[in-house]
C-alpha cells in the first residue's frame, strides 16, 4: 500500500545524508487514515479485557487447533471440540488431552445435552453450494451442507453468541446468494448478525498476509444491550524474520523439523529467483520452461515460483509449500518452508506438535486460523460476553412482556 503511494507520488521518500538510508517521515504517513493505527496504541488497553467469568464454548470444524488455541489464550473454556479428520483430531488430543475432543462426522453428533449451558459456539464451516430449494433463503436451502450442521448446533445449544470464520470469498459467492441465505438462517435461528468483517491477520501480530471473514452473531434477547467491536490493529507489522528468528514473537530461532524438497531441475530454476521475487524475475527462456502453457495466458500469477522475503510478511500459506502455482520458497535457502516454519508463520507455539505424515501436517497448518488472530478475536468476543453478563446482572425485571405474560431470558 505505502509502496503504491510512493510510486504514484502521493508520498515522498527522504534519504539520510550520512547512512544513505531511505525513510518516510511520520508526518507524511499521519495524513493517511489507513496508517492511523500506527500512531494510536489501542492494543495495550484492549488486551486488558479479561473475562469476568469462565465462558464455556463448543468449537466445530476445529482442525489442528489454531482458533481453539487462540480462544483458550483469551480465557475461553472448551467443553466440546469437534473435528472429523483423524490426524487433526490426534493433534488436538496430543496437545490438549484434557479437552473433550470428538473425532466424528458432525452430522452424527448431538449437542442437545448442552442446551443453555454454552456461552459461545465457534468454528469455520467449509463453504459449499446451497440448494436454494424454492428460493426460500432459509434453513432448508442449506440442508446437506456443513453450514446446516453449524446452524443445527446453534439451534440445539442456544448459545448467547456464535462466531464463524471463512474465506472472504463467501461474501460474493454465487453473486451474494450464499451469504444472503446465511443471513436469513441466522435470523431464523433468533440471532442478529452484528459483525461480518474481513480481518487481515497482519494487523493482529501475525507475520502473514492472510485474510479471514469473521461473522459474529448475538442472540436476539441480548442484542439490544450490547455492541460488538472487532479488535483494534496492533501498531507493528511483523515480517518473516520475526516469524523464523528470535525476536518479539518468539524467543528462539525456528527449531529444525521435517520438510518437503524440490526436484533437481526445479531447484536449479528457483535458485535464480531473488528474495521477494517470482517467475517473472527469471530469464525469459526459463519463464517459458517453468510456466509451460501458462506463460501465454497472461495475469500476474505472483504466487508461482515465489521466494519469500525476510523483510515482508509471508504470503498466505497454502496446504503444500512445494506445489506448482503456490510455491513458498525460503528467502535464502532454495527449499520449501519446513513444517515448523509453517507453524511459526501461523503463530503456533513451538510446543504445539502435529500428528500424521509431513503432507498431513502441512495441510493441517495451512488450513488453520492463525493463533494470534484467534486470540485477538477471542478478546473482542470476551468483551462482548462481558457486556452481556453485565447487562444480564443489571436486568432483574422481565426484558419484555407479551399478551400479559412476563418472559425472562433463558
Amino acid at each position: 500500500m505505502v509502496q503504491s503511494w510512493v510510486k504514484s507520488g502521493k508520498i515522498s521518500v527522504d534519504c539520510d545524508a550520512k547512512s544513505s538510508l531511505k525513510f518516510i517521515t511520520k508526518e507524511s504517513l499521519e495524513k493517511f487514515p489507513e496508517c492511523k493505527f500506527l500512531f494510536e496504541n489501542k492494543w495495550d488497553s484492549f488486551t486488558r479485557n479479561e473475562p469476568l467469568k469462565t465462558y464455556n464454548i463448543i468449537e466445530l470444524f476445529a482442525g489442528c487447533g489454531g482458533l481453539a488455541l487462540g480462544l483458550e489464550g483469551a480465557g475461553f473454556k472448551s467443553l466440546l471440540v469437534n473435528e472429523i479428520e483423524k490426524d487433526a483430531a490426534n493433534t488436538l488430543k496430543l496437545n490438549r488431552p484434557n479437552w473433550n475432543i470428538v473425532n466424528e462426522d458432525i452430522a452424527k453428533v448431538s449437542f442437545k445435552d448442552f442446551h443453555n449451558k454454552i456461552d459461545m459456539v465457534s468454528g469455520g464451516f467449509p463453504c459449499q453450494a446451497f440448494s436454494y430449494a424454492g428460493n426460500k433463503l432459509g434453513f432448508d436451502d442449506t440442508r446437506g451442507t456443513l453450514f446446516y450442521e453449524f446452524a443445527r448446533t446453534v439451534q440445539e445449544v442456544n448459545p448467547k453468541i456464535f462466531v464463524a470464520e471463512n474465506v472472504k470469498g463467501l461474501l460474493s459467492h454465487d453473486n451474494g446468494r450464499t451469504f444472503n441465505t446465511i443471513r436469513a438462517v441466522i435470523s431464523e435461528l433468533g440471532y442478529t448478525l452484528v459483525g461480518d468483517e474481513v480481518c487481515k491477520a497482519i494487523f493482529h501480530r501475525v507475520p502473514q498476509k492472510r485474510e479471514r471473514l469473521i461473522l459474529v452473531a448475538v442472540r436476539n434477547d441480548f442484542e439490544p444491550f450490547v455492541r460488538y467491536e472487532y479488535p483494534p490493529k496492533h501498531g507493528t507489522i511483523f515480517t518473516l524474520r520475526d516469524a523464523l528468528k528470535s525476536g518479539q514473537l518468539f524467543n528462539q530461532d525456528t527449531p529444525e523439523s521435517c520438510g518437503q524438497s524440490y526436484p533437481a531441475r526445479k531447484k536449479e530454476i528457483l535458485s535464480l529467483v531473488p528474495q521477494g521475487g517470482y517467475w517473472k524475475d527469471l530469464p525469459d527462456e526459463l519463464q517459458k520452461e517453468f510456466m509451460k502453457g501458462s506463460y501465454h495466458l497472461g495475469g500476474g500469477k505472483t504466487g508461482v515460483a515465489r521466494r519469500l522475503s525476510w523483510d515482508e510478511p509471508s504470503l498466505t500459506l497454502t496446504c503444500a509449500p512445494a506445489q506448482k502455482q503456490t510455491e513458498r520458497c525460503h528467502p535464502e535457502d532454495t527449499r520449501p518452508l519446513t513444517v515448523r516454519e509453517y507453524a511459526r508463520i501461523q503463530t503456533f507455539p513451538d510446543s504445539w506438535e502435529f500428528c500424521g505424515s509431513s503432507n498431513s501436517q502441512y495441510k493441517q497448518i495451512g488450513n488453520a486460523v492463525p493463533v494470534n488472530l484467534g486470540y485477538a478475536i477471542g478478546l473482542s468476543l470476551a468483551k462482548l460476553l462481558n457486556d452481556i453478563h453485565t447487562s444480564d446482572l443489571k436486568t432483574e425485571l422481565p426484558i419484555f412482556e407479551a399478551d400479559g405474560q412476563m418472559r425472562f431470558r433463558a
